[in-house]
């Protein structure tokens, strides 16, 4: 005599099966882009849009006026830019904005956390006013940073108590960045400091190495 098994008997050993098993199908709609119409989705992979102009090299002039040393190194990937001892790293082929943002960043970390302070201040005090700057300072010259500098802000748990406790730091360091690239170094000065456009490996210890 054949055995039929009951319909709840087959369900119980279908799930004592250590695989999955296909239980049925039902119909699903599928659109390609060009099918749809409206505002085209942002591209979340550019965190700063617009036209940097003549800052992005007098940028470059006040860096190396302070001293630093700047590369631009594929090795770092995929931080965006990393922060030595007088030395920044950045990552090529980003967008000119995005680039110029990461730029600034760095240049903060170099500007405000060293010896003594970068030891008292937490990764999150230092990620908060090292973002902060490049906010104002990115913004204050026409560019978009949209909700970048923010979310990045709470990744490192940073809040709005910790930008008021740092404002004076923020509000110092991004105005002596922007008095100095609002006015273009001479052309000597140029020269002398393009010189140490070059490969800093081993030029001192990572200061920071966040992606930004």
């Amino acid at each position: 005599m054949i055995r039929v098994r009951r319909k709840k008997e087959a369900e119980k050993d279908i799930t004592k099966q250590n695989h999955p098993v296909l239980v049925g199908f039902r119909p699903a709609y599928v659109f390609d882009v060009s099918q749809t119409e409206g505002t085209p989705l942002p591209d979340l992979s550019v965190r700063v849009r617009g036209e940097v102009g003549e800052y992005r090299e007098r940028l470059i002039d006040f860096l190396m006026a302070q001293g630093m040393e700047l590369e631009f190194n594929k090795s770092i990937t995929p931080a965006l830019g990393m922060s030595y001892g007088g030395c920044i790293a950045i990552l090529p082929g980003q967008p000119a904005a995005e680039e110029f943002s990461t730029m600034v960043h760095k240049l903060a970390h170099e500007m405000l956390h060293k010896a003594e302070r970068r030891i008292a201040a937490t990764k999150t005090i230092r990620e908060t006013e090292a973002e902060a700057v490049a906010f104002v300072v990115s913004q204050t010259i026409g560019l978009d940073a949209g909700h970048a500098s923010a979310d990045y802000i709470q990744r490192y748990h940073g809040n709005a108590a910790l930008l008021a406790e740092s404002l004076e730091v923020i509000r110092r360091t991004s105005s002596l960045i922007l008095s100095a690239i609002e006015t273009p170094a001479s052309t000597a000065e140029t020269d002398r400091d393009r010189n140490r456009l070059r490969t800093c490996t081993g030029a001192g210890q990572l200061t920071s190495s966040s992606p930004s």
